[in-house]
């Protein structure tokens, strides 16, 4: 059965009953950015929702996109990704097995100047100098300035028509807090996001969170909703034998 569209009414709160909801409006060719590191922090429920729409010839914008067949890689295996800007692929046989074959397009990034993008693009800034890269492909066909006498090339800054991120703890009003290092990139793409979509682990009343502990103020986003059924899949699990006795 399909779901409804959200009324206005529904949209005058930003508390949404699921990812489907959510997402309702997400189409094809769109752009999304995506948090995580690996597959820390992924926005689980947003993925699977896009693995289950009918989209096709996404951009992603993501530190990876997915790892060992999981996360934002599951997109991949359902050939729903045209491009992806990045800064790592390692790990990721279905990206590289694509790329290979002419069927998705990659932007590499250095990790550094994907996060400045990222964070540049919602800061409203029109990009900046780096020397990261100067002298290596990554320069090619990009503005270079000595500065002070050294070298730094120009980088633009990254947007996206959504972002989906994952947050321990929300309100209804959209301020986070995020765990540990799953906060990732995911605080700047969600000011980078025309629509930031938050899926949290605990949605908790307004003034449930104290003001020195919220992480990301809720001004910065337009759909929140409680997330449910997460699996934290562990990307390589190493562990030591136990000694004996």
């Amino acid at each position: 059965m399909a779901r409804p569209t959200p009324t206005a009414a529904d949209r005058r709160s930003k508390v949404y009953a699921d990812a489907a909801a959510a997402l309702h409006d997400v189409a094809s060719g769109v752009t999304i950015m995506s948090g995580g590191f690996g597959l820390c922090g992924n926005a689980e429920n947003c993925i699977a929702e896009l693995a289950r729409k009918d989209v096709r010839d996404l951009t992603i914008i993501s530190n990876n996109c997915g790892n060992a067949g999981q996360g934002l890689a599951i997109l991949l295996k359902q050939r729903k990704v045209r491009r992806v800007v990045g800064s790592y692929i390692g790990g990721n046989p279905d990206l590289q097995a694509q790329y290979l074959a002419g069927e998705l397009e990659v932007e590499l990034n250095p990790q550094g100047t994907l996060a400045e993008r990222i964070r540049a693009g919602g800061a409203g800034l029109g990009g900046f100098f780096t020397p990261t890269g100067v002298g290596t492909v990554v320069a090619e066909g990009k503005e270079e300035r000595t500065i002070d006498g050294k070298r730094y090339i120009f980088e633009t800054p990254l947007r996206a028509d959504f972002t989906i991120i994952r947050a321990e703890v929300g309100d209804p009003f959209g301020n986070l807090r995020f765990y540990g290092t799953a906060r990732n990139f995911s605080p700047h793409m969600a000011m980078a996001a025309k629509v930031a979509v938050v899926e949290v682990d605990h949605l908790v009343p307004l003034g449930a969170l104290a003001p020195d502990d919220i992480h990301l103020s809720g001004v910065f986003v337009q759909r929140i909703f409680q997330g449910r059924d997460y699996v934290d899949p562990i990307e390589y699990r190493t562990t030591r034998p136990r000694p004996a006795g």
